[in-house]
C-alpha cells in the first residue's frame, strides 16, 4: 500500500508542476491503463468519466496499431472544433489532458 500512496503523492506533484507550466491544458487525469484514478485536477465524478473514456480511446486506437503490426501506444490527440484531448502512456499509467481548440501539439505533448 506504501507503493500505492507514493504513486499518487508523485501524480499529484505532476498535475501541480504541470498546471503552473502549461497555459494551454484545461484538464490533467493521471489514471492508470484501466482507468483506476491516482490524481487529477477536477472532481472524483468528471476525473472518473475522463479516465474511463481515455481508457476506451486508448484501448481502440492499441487494436488499431496491432491490426497493423505496429507497436503499442505511445501518445495520441483527439481534435475536435471546441478542443483537444491527449492522452500520453507509460507503462501501466496514462495522463490524459484537455485544451481549448488550436492547442500547439508538440507543446503539450513535451510538458504532458
Amino acid at each position: 500500500m506504501a507503493g500505492a500512496s507514493v504513486e499518487i503523492v508523485d501524480a499529484a506533484a505532476a498535475i501541480a508542476e504541470l498546471r503552473e507550466l502549461s497555459t494551454q491544458i484545461q484538464t490533467i487525469v493521471v489514471c492508470g491503463r484501466n482507468g483506476a484514478l491516482l490524481s487529477a485536477s477536477v472532481q472524483d465524478a468528471a476525473a472518473a468519466r475522463i479516465a474511463e473514456a481515455a481508457v476506451s480511446l486508448a484501448d481502440g486506437a492499441d487494436q488499431v496499431r496491432a491490426d497493423l503490426g505496429r507497436e503499442a501506444l505511445a501518445q495520441l490527440q483527439a481534435a475536435t472544433p471546441d478542443g483537444s484531448v491527449f492522452v500520453v502512456c507509460d507503462g501501466d499509467r496514462m495522463a490524459v489532458a484537455t485544451t481549448g481548440s488550436d492547442p500547439t501539439v508538440g507543446l503539450v505533448f513535451y510538458d504532458l
